[in-house]
């Protein structure tokens, strides 16, 4: 079993490798240069290899990726071996990346609660405190003296 950072250092090299080969070597016109590579993950014994990535477009174009991906899968699997010198070369899968559409999703309700927070800003811009303005109970001037007064009989009987 590989350690951690061996897979760590194939994984980077994958996504160089499989990002590079997109780039400039394969001649699918569906993936364009809208396909990016955002990620890899190498499995312990080094054996398979997750690359994830986004498409900028539509549905259609995601399709047309993800098949692009599927078809060119071993001749990128032939370049990470060759690129690599690894006794077996990972096997690839491609996942589509989440991210974008969880990024776009949290805007969303961030968005949400801006809304919220102005809603409750509004509401409250005319409104005044419920009490005084010092809500701290202070004792009266005539209890004042009645407390000194009853203190002073106290320590009379105390002597």
């Amino acid at each position: 079993m590989a350690d951690n950072a061996r897979a760590k250092r194939l994984a980077d090299l994958i996504r160089e490798v499989v990002a590079q080969k997109l780039q400039r070597g394969i001649k699918d016109p569906r993936l364009g240069s809208h396909v990016t590579i955002t990620d890899t993950r190498v499995t312990g014994d080094l054996r398979e290899a997750t690359v994830f990535y986004t498409v900028y477009g539509d549905d259609e174009e995601r399709a047309a990726a993800s098949a692009g991906l599927e078809s060119a899968k071993g001749i990128l699997r032939s370049e990470v071996g060759k690129a690599a010198g690894v006794k077996f070369t990972p096997t690839l899968t491609f996942v589509m990346d989440a991210l974008p559409d969880t990024a776009r999703n949290i805007e969303d309700l961030l968005d949400k609660a801006r809304q919220s927070d102005e809603k409750v800003r509004e509401a409250s811009a005319g409104a005044a405190y419920a009490g005084e303005a010092d809500p701290y109970r202070k004792p009266d001037e005539d209890e004042d003296e009645a407390g000194a007064a009853g203190a002073d009989e106290t320590d009379d009987t105390a002597k």
